[in-house]
C-alpha cells in the first residue's frame, strides 16, 4: 500500500471548468440538478403530512383527543430541549410614560439569571385588577417600539386590559450580538434602507435569530426554547402584580410574534384566550410558498412527528383561540390558514365548545393591520372581560423608540454582567461535557457507533442498497481519462462523479470529497491531477448539498447575510424531518466509497447501466479526503465504518463543536451541526473511534 505526502501533494488548489465537471446535463425527471436535494426532502415532508393527516382523521372521541395534546405537547417540549427552572424575575418598574386613556410601566425582568427582558406594560386607567395580555413581537428590527406592537398594546389597555410587549432577543434592546464599533447599516446589507435600531447592532433580527440556533442546536435545544421562556416569564411578571388577574390570562401577537403566540398558547395552560396573527397555515402551503424560515420556526423533527401548525391551536382545545390573517399575506398562505381552522373546528367539537375556535379574514397583506389588532383585542373582551362588542382603534400617538427604551444605553447587553443566548448554549455544553465523558467511558465502539448513527440518522454500511452507476461521458486528458459517472441510490438523489483513471493504476484509491463541488480541485495541475499521476484512481463526488446538486437560486441565502450557507433552505427541510445533512452525507460517502473499492473502470461502457463493481474479492484501499464543509461528514463516515477507509484526510475543517458553542458568531456552521450531538460526542471522539494514527487534520478555519 502507498500513500503520499498529502500535505505536500495538496497544497495547490484549482478548480476545473463547469463544462468539463457537469454531469447532469439534463433534467431528473423535470427536476433541474440543482433542486434535486430539495425535491427529495419535500417528497418526504409530503409523505409525513400524509401521514399526520390519516392520524388526525383517526381522532374521533374527547378522549382521544386529549391523548393527542399530551402527545403533542411532550414532544414539543422534548424537541426545544425542554425549558430552565424557574429563577427569580427581580422585575423591576424602570420608567413611566402617560397617554391618552392609558399609562406605561416601563419594565425589566430577568427571564434566567443575567439575561435581562425589556418590556412595556400599557395600563388601563380603570380599576384594577385586569386581565393581563402578553404581545411578543414579530420580526420588527425595534422590537417593542414598532408603531404595530405599541398601538395594539395601547389599544388593549384602552379596552380594560393590561398588556405586555416585550423585546425578543435579536431585537429592540435585546441584540445579542454587538459590533465594537457604530454601524451605519446591517452587516452585509449595506444597500438596504433600514438603519440598526441601536449603532452598535449588528445583525437582522432573523440573522440573529438563527445564529443563536446553530449551537442550541448541538446541545439537543432551540432558539425556540429561549424565545418561548422569555414569554412564559413575561406572564410569571402579569401573574405576580397584584392589579392582575392571574385566571385572565391572554396572548396575542404578529408574524414572528405570531409563532410565538402559537407556541406558548400551547405549552402554556395559562392562556386562556389567545389571537395568533399572520403565522398560522400548513406546511405544505408554507414549504410550496416561501420555503422554511428563520431558527425557531422550525421544530427538529416536527413534519416526521405529525406536528403541522394546526397543533398549536390543537393542543389547547378548548381554550378560546382566534385565527388572524391577512388574504394577500405571501408568506402565510391564506389556503392553509383555512385548512389549519378546519381542523381546529373539527377538533374543538369533539370537547363540545366548537365556537371557541374562529377565523377572521382580513384583505390584507403580512401584518398587524387595524382590523387584525381590533379582531384581537375584541377577542380578548369576549373571553377575559365578558363583553362582545365591536372595538375600533381610531387615532393613537405613539412613543418615539428612544421614549420606550428601557436600559441606560439601550442594550441589554452593556448591562453589566449580562448574559446573552450564546453564554447560555456554551452553559448547558458544559453540563452536557461530564455527560459525554461518562458515555465513552462506558460504552463499546459499537455502542458509540451505533448511538451516533441514531443522531446523525444514517444507515449503516450494510444496509445501503448498491446504487445502480451510469457512465454519461469521458474526458480524454494529459495521459489519463475522466470518466463521468452518476450514482443513483434505489428511489434516491443522483450523485454526479468524476473518475480520475491513470493508464496502469495502482492498487490503492481515493475518495475526495470537496464542500465546493467535485470540481474544485480538479483543474489540470491541482490536488487530483497530481494524485492521478502518481498512479491513483481518484473519485471525486458530488455529496447533497454540493457541486451540481447545490441550490443556486436559495432564497433565504440573502437574509441570512451568507452566514448559514447555500444549503439553508434544504438543511431545515431535512431538520423538520428529524433527519441531519451529516446523515445524508455520510451515507452518500459510503455509498461512494463502497462503490469505489471495487471499481473497474474497463467495465462500464459509454451510457451502460451496471453496477460498476468488480469481483467481490480484492477490494481496493479506499483514501478518503474531506475539504472543506465536507470535512465532517468525512470524519462521521470514517469513524463509523473504519474498516472501509486506509487513511483520512481533513482540509479547513474545525475542531470541536464545543467551539461552535461557545462563539458568539460562526460562518457556515449551520449545515454540519447534529441536533443533540454534544449530549453523546464531540468530533475529537470521533478521530479517537476511527483511529488519530490514520488522520491528517488541517484546522485552517475557525468557528
Amino acid at each position: 500500500m502507498q500513500v503520499l505526502n498529502l500535505t505536500l501533494l495538496l497544497a495547490v488548489a484549482g478548480t476545473a471548468s463547469s463544462g468539463d465537471s457537469r454531469v447532469l446535463n439534463q433534467p431528473v425527471g423535470h427536476v433541474p440538478p440543482d433542486r434535486l436535494v430539495e425535491a427529495d426532502l419535500k417528497r418526504q415532508c409530503w409523505a409525513a403530512i400524509e401521514r399526520r393527516r390519516a392520524a388526525y382523521e383517526r381522532l374521533k372521541t374527547r378522549d382521544d383527543c386529549i391523548g393527542y395534546q399530551q402527545r403533542m405537547r411532550e414532544f414539543f417540549r422534548q424537541q426545544i430541549g425542554g425549558f430552565p427552572e424557574r429563577t427569580p424575575l427581580e422585575a423591576r418598574v424602570v420608567g413611566r410614560l402617560e397617554g391618552d386613556g392609558f399609562r406605561v410601566e416601563k419594565i425589566i425582568y430577568a427571564s434566567q439569571p443575567r439575561h435581562h427582558v425589556t418590556a412595556l406594560l400599557y395600563l388601563p386607567r380603570t380599576k384594577p385588577p385586569y386581565p393581563g395580555v402578553l404581545i411578543p413581537c414579530g420580526h420588527s428590527h425595534n422590537g417593542k417600539a414598532a408603531e404595530g406592537y405599541q398601538r395594539i398594546g395601547m389599544l388593549l389597555a384602552r379596552n380594560g386590559m393590561a398588556a405586555l410587549c416585550y423585546d425578543p432577543i435579536g431585537q429592540g434592546e435585546r441584540y445579542q450580538v454587538l459590533a465594537h464599533h457604530p454601524q451605519k447599516h446591517f452587516f452585509g446589507f449595506p444597500r438596504l434602507s433600514l438603519k440598526p435600531p441601536h449603532p452598535l447592532a449588528k445583525y437582522l433580527c432573523t440573522t440573529e435569530h438563527t445564529l443563536t440556533d446553530v449551537g442550541a442546536i448541538l446541545v439537543g435545544a432551540n432558539a425556540a426554547r429561549y424565545r418561548i421562556w422569555d414569554g412564559m416569564r413575561g406572564i410569571d411578571y402579569l401573574v405576580s402584580r397584584p392589579d392582575i388577574d392571574p385566571t385572565r390570562i391572554g396572548c396575542t401577537g404578529n408574524s414572528g410574534g405570531g409563532t410565538l403566540t402559537s407556541y406558548i398558547m400551547a405549552l402554556d395552560k395559562r392562556v386562556a384566550c389567545a389571537a395568533p396573527a399572520c403565522y398560522l397555515t400548513t406546511f405544505q402551503r408554507l414549504l410550496d410558498a416561501a420555503g422554511p424560515q428563520d431558527g425557531e420556526q422550525n421544530i427538529f423533527g416536527q413534519i416526521a412527528f405529525g406536528m403541522d401548525e394546526a397543533e398549536y391551536v390543537l393542543m389547547r382545545a378548548p381554550k378560546p383561540t382566534i385565527i388572524l390573517a391577512g388574504t394577500r399575506d405571501r408568506t402565510f398562505d391564506i389556503r392553509g390558514t383555512w385548512e389549519v381552522f378546519r381542523d381546529a373546528k373539527r377538533f374543538y367539537a369533539r370537547f363540545g365548545y366548537p365556537e371557541r375556535v374562529a377565523l377572521v379574514e382580513a384583505d390584507a397583506p403580512h401584518g398587524f393591520t387595524v382590523q387584525l389588532r381590533e379582531a384581537s383585542v375584541r377577542w380578548m373582551r369576549r373571553w377575559l372581560i365578558g363583553k362582545d362588542e365591536p372595538v375600533f382603534e381610531g387615532k393613537l400617538k405613539t412613543f418615539s423608540d428612544e421614549q420606550v427604551q428601557c436600559t441606560p444605553e439601550g442594550q441589554v447587553m452593556l448591562l453589566p454582567g449580562e448574559r446573552s443566548v450564546f453564554d447560555l448554549n456554551a452553559e448547558l455544553e458544559r453540563r452536557l461535557a461530564e455527560q459525554r465523558r461518562r458515555f465513552w467511558q462506558t460504552a463499546t465502539s459499537d455502542q458509540a457507533r451505533q448511538r451516533i448513527r441514531e443522531l446523525i440518522a444514517a444507515r449503516p454500511l450494510a444496509k445501503l442498497p448498491a446504487p445502480i452507476v451510469e457512465r454519461v461521458g469521458r474526458i480524454e486528458r494529459n495521459g489519463y481519462s475522466i470518466d463521468k459517472l452518476t450514482l443513483t441510490p434505489p428511489g434516491g438523489v443522483p450523485l454526479p462523479a468524476l473518475a480520475f483513471v491513470p493508464p496502469k493504476p495502482k492498487a490503492d484509491t481515493y475518495l475526495y470529497v470537496h464542500g465546493e463541488g467535485k470540481q474544485a480541485d480538479a483543474a489540470r495541475d491541482g490536488p487530483i491531477e497530481r494524485l492521478v499521476r502518481n498512479g491513483f484512481i481518484v473519485l471525486a463526488i458530488d455529496v447533497r448539498g454540493c457541486g451540481e446538486l447545490r441550490r443556486s437560486d436559495n432564497p433565504r441565502i440573502r437574509w441570512t447575510a451568507g452566514l448559514f450557507g447555500p444549503c439553508y433552505h434544504e438543511f431545515m427541510l431535512a431538520y423538520l424531518l428529524g433527519q441531519s445533512f451529516v446523515g445524508l452525507r455520510v451515507e452518500d460517502i459510503l455509498t461512494a466509497a463502497r462503490f469505489l473499492s471495487k471499481y473497474q473502470p474497463n467495465t462500464l461502457g459509454p451510457a451502460s447501466h451496471q453496477t460498476g463493481i468488480g469481483p467481490r474479492t480484492g477490494r481496493r484501499p479506499v483514501h478518503l479526503i474531506g475539504v472543506g464543509e465536507t470535512a465532517i461528514p468525512a470524519l462521521h463516515a470514517a469513524a463509523l465504518e473504519p474498516d472501509l477507509f486506509a487513511s483520512l484526510l481533513l482540509r479547513r475543517t474545525i475542531r470541536s463543536w464545543r467551539e461552535v458553542v461557545q462563539a458568539r458568531e460562526t460562518e457556515n456552521q449551520l449545515i454540519n451541526v447534529v441536533h443533540g450531538a454534544l449530549a453523546v460526542y464531540d468530533l475529537p471522539d470521533l478521530q479517537r473511534l476511527y483511529g488519530t494514527n490514520r488522520i491528517q487534520i488541517e484546522t485552517d478555519r475557525a468557528p
